[in-house]
C-alpha cells in the first residue's frame, strides 16, 4: 500500500458529533462522489477520515465547528511514514533523534510535537509502531533503523544488544525522568527532602549532588514548604541520583534563578560521562549553555512532529530562529526570530504613581524595597535570585501581604498571576471557558484576540487539571489580562512556555500595556524574555533566605550590568541572531567582558 500524501487528524476531545453532526462527512467532495473518504467509527461513533483518499481541499476543517480537525500535507521525505502513530486520524511522529554517549543532546521546538513521544520510545516505555496498528516486531524496528546510528540503540531497547564493547545492559534500558511540572510533586511525595532523596538515591552521591545545587538549607523542610525554585531542584536531584543508562530532563530551568540554571547544567552535564543525557529546554541560553548537539522538533502542535538532523547546539538554535531547514527545504515559521543587539532606552514619561519603599521582616529573613516611580504603559522587569524577597514584594504590592513599613498602592485595581500554578479548590474540574469567564468576559473582541493569541481556542472546553504545564501557564496569564485592572503584577510567566510561546507572551504583554496605557511588573528570570519584555528593570540582591534589598527601577542595560556582575556571569550577544548566550567561564570573552565591566551588552 502506497504511503499517504497527507495526514489527517482529529481530536476526540474536541470532536462532539452530536453537536456537529456529522458536518464533515455532509461536506466532504470525495464522499458526494460516492466513495468513503469520512465514515463513522463502528467503536465510539467519531468520524474516520481516509488518508489515502483524502484529496486535502480543506473543507471539512473549515466546516468543522468544534475545530478538531487539522489535515497536513506531507513533504516527499516524510512520505514513507512515521515512526510512531497513536492510532487512526492521531497524533503522528516522523524520526527521532540520536542519543549520544559523552554528550548533552538538546530538543527545542514548540510544545505539541511530539517530546513525550520521544521520550517514551528511547526510554524503552513505548514501542515504535511505524505507523501500523497492532504490536510491531522489533526485528521490523531494528530494520527500520538499519543502517542509521539508531540501529544499536534499537537493538539494546529490543534487548538483543551482544556487543561486548558496548558498556551498556544487554537487558535494556532504565530510565530516569525529571518531569515538566514540579509544581505537581507535593500531591504526589510527601515528608520531608532529606529523606526523599535519600530513597531516590541508588548511586550513594546524595550528599555531593545536594552540595552541588546548593540544597543545604532546604535538607530539612518538609516538600510542602517548598518553592516553586526548591521543587525544581528537588526534581533534579532525585533524578541525578538514580542509577541509570538514559536520563531526560524535561525544562530543568523553570523557576530557577539566572545562577542555579548554570550551576544545575553543570550537573546535568556530568551524567553524560555514563549516560544518555537527553533535555528539552527552552531557555536558549541554558540550552546554548548546557547541550554539546541539539535536534528541532517541528510540525503541527498536537497532529505530527518531525524531528531535525541532529546541529551543533550553536547552529541548531540559530537554524530554530531562522524557521527553516536547508537539507528538509522547510520554512516552518513564515519569518525568523531576531532579537535587538542593544538594550532599550526608557521612553515612557506620564507618570502613574509612585510607589513606597517597603519593609517586611519574617522569622530568620527581612527585605526592604526602595521607592519608585511607575509610569503609563511601561512594564517593569524583576531580577535576583532566589529566595531574595521578589515574590514577597509583589505580594505586597498585590495586597496579599501586609508590610511593616509603607503601603501597597491605594484605590488601584490590580490583576495577579501568582508563581506557582496551584488550582484552587474546586477549580481543577473546571473547564478552560469557566475559569477565564470567571475571570472577566471572555466574548469581547479584545479578550477573543488574546485567548486565540495564546493558544486557548481549542482548549475552552477541557478541564484544567487535564492540560499541560504550558497550557496552564497560557490559562493563569488569560486570566490575568482579562480582569479588570489599572496595575498587572506577573510572577514567572515564562515558566513551562516554550520558545516560540514565551516571545508571543512578552509581545502581548507590552502590546497590553502600551495599548491601555496599563503598567506592568513582571517577575522572571528567562533573561532573553525580560530583555524583550522590559523598559526598566528592578535589580534585587542580598543573602538567599535571610537578607534581600531592592533597588529603584532603573534602565534595564544598567540593571542587566549590575545583576550579571553580582552573580559574576556574563552574557554575550550571539551575532547572528542578537540572542544572549552565556559565556562559559574562564573564555576569552567572558574575560574580555569582566575587564571591561559589560556584562551583558556587547557592541
Amino acid at each position: 500500500m502506497p504511503a499517504s500524501k497527507r495526514i489527517a487528524v482529529i481530536d476526540r476531545e474536541l470532536c462532539n458529533p452530536k453537536i456537529t453532526r456529522y458536518a464533515c462527512m455532509k461536506a466532504c467532495p470525495v464522499n458526494r462522489t460516492g466513495q468513503e473518504c469520512i465514515t463513522i467509527s463502528p467503536e465510539d461513533s467519531m468520524p474516520l477520515i481516509d488518508e489515502s483518499l483524502c484529496i486535502g481541499c480543506g473543507i471539512c476543517v473549515k466546516r468543522c465547528q468544534r475545530q478538531a480537525i487539522t489535515v497536513v500535507n506531507l513533504p516527499e521525505e516524510l512520505r514513507e511514514g512515521p515512526i510512531h502513530r497513536y492510532g487512526r486520524n492521531m497524533f503522528a511522529l516522523y524520526r527521532l533523534p540520536v542519543p549520544r554517549h559523552q554528550a548533552v543532546v538538546g530538543m527545542i521546538g514548540p510544545n505539541g510535537t511530539g517530546k513525550s513521544t520521544v521520550l517514551n520510545i528511547l526510554s524503552g516505555s513505548l514501542r515504535p509502531n511505524t505507523g501500523l496498528s497492532g504490536e510491531v516486531p522489533w526485528q521490523d524496528i531494528i530494520e527500520r533503523f538499519r543502517g542509521t546510528e539508531l540501529q544499536g540503540y534499537m537493538e539494546q531497547l529490543s534487548g538483543k544488544a551482544e556487543s561486548a564493547q558496548d558498556d551498556r545492559r544487554s537487558s535494556g534500558i532504565s530510565s530516569a525522568y525529571k518531569p515538566q511540572h514540579v509544581d505537581l510533586i507535593p500531591k504526589q511525595w510527601s515528608g520531608r527532602v532529606r529523606d526523599l532523596l535519600a530513597k531516590a538515591d541508588e548511586r550513594g552521591a546524595m550528599d555531593e549532588v545536594a552540595k552541588n545545587l546548593s540544597m543545604g538549607e532546604m535538607l530539612g523542610k518538609r516538600v510542602s514548604e517548598l518553592s516553586g525554585g526548591e521543587l525544581q531542584l528537588l526534581a533534579i536531584a532525585a533524578t541525578l541520583l538514580r542509577d541509570c543508562d538514559f536520563y531526560f530532563f524535561d525544562e530543568p530551568s523553570s523557576y530557577l534563578d539566572a545562577q542555579q540554571r548554570l550551576v544545575a547544567a553543570r550537573e546535568i552535564r556530568r551524567l553524560c560521562a555514563r549516560a544518555v543525557v537527553m533535555v528539552i529546554e527552552h531557555d536558549l541560553a541554558v540550552a546554548d549553555y548546557l547541550a554539546d548537539y541539539t535536534h528541532i522538533l517541528y510540525g503541527r502542535p498536537g497532529a505530527f512532529g518531525i524531528v531535525s538532523k541532529p546541529y551543533g547546539v550553536r547552529l541548531g538554535i540559530n537554524t530554530y530562529l531562522e524557521g527553516y531547514i536547508k537539507e528538509d527545504n522547510v520554512r516552518f515559521r513564515p519569518e525568523p526570530i531576531t532579537f535587538s543587539q542593544r538594550a532599550k532606552s526608557p521612553e515612557k514619561d506620564k507618570l502613574f504613581l509612585s510607589f513606597q519603599g517597603f519593609v517586611k521582616a519574617f522569622p530568620g529573613f527581612s527585605l526592604k524595597t526602595e521607592p519608585g516611580n511607575l509610569y503609563r504603559g511601561e512594564v517593569i522587569g524583576i531580577l535576583g535570585p532566589n529566595s531574595i524577597g521578589k515574590t514577597t514584594f509583589i505580594r505586597m504590592l498585590a495586597g496579599l501581604l501586609k508590610p511593616d513599613k509603607g503601603s501597597p498602592p491605594g484605590e488601584v485595581k490590580l490583576s495577579y498571576k501568582p508563581q506557582r500554578l496551584i488550582l484552587g479548590k474546586g477549580e481543577e474540574a473546571m473547564s478552560v471557558q469557566e475559569y477565564l469567564s470567571r475571570a472577566g468576559k471572555t466574548s469581547t473582541t479584545e479578550n477573543k484576540r488574546l485567548i486565540r493569541f495564546l493558544g486557548l481556542e481549542k482548549l475552552m472546553e477541557r478541564q484544567l487539571r487535564n492540560l499541560s504545564g504550558g497550557e496552564l501557564q497560557s490559562c493563569f496569564v488569560a486570566a490575568a489580562l482579562i480582569r479588570e485592572h489599572e496595575l498587572l503584577l506577573l510572577d514567572e510567566p515564562s515558566a513551562f512556555l516554550d520558545v516560540e510561546q514565551r516571545l508571543r507572551v512578552a509581545r502581548l504583554i507590552r502590546e497590553h500595556a502600551e495599548g491601555r496605557e496599563t503598567p506592568c511588573f513582571v517577575v522572571d528570570h528567562d533573561l532573553q524574555f525580560l530583555d524583550v519584555i522590559s523598559d526598566r528593570v528592578m535589580v534585587f540582591s542580598g543573602q538567599r533566605g535571610m537578607k534581600g534589598h531592592a533597588d529603584a527601577p532603573c534602565p534595564l542595560a544598567e540593571g542587566m550590568n549590575s545583576f550579571l556582575r553580582a552573580l559574576g556571569i556574563t552574557y554575550r550577544r550571539d551575532p547572528q541572531t542578537g540572542r544572549p548566550r552565556a559565556n562559559k567561564p574562564g573564555s576569552q570573552k567572558d574575560s574580555e567582558q569582566r575587564e571591561s565591566g559589560n556584562f551583558y551588552y556587547t557592541g
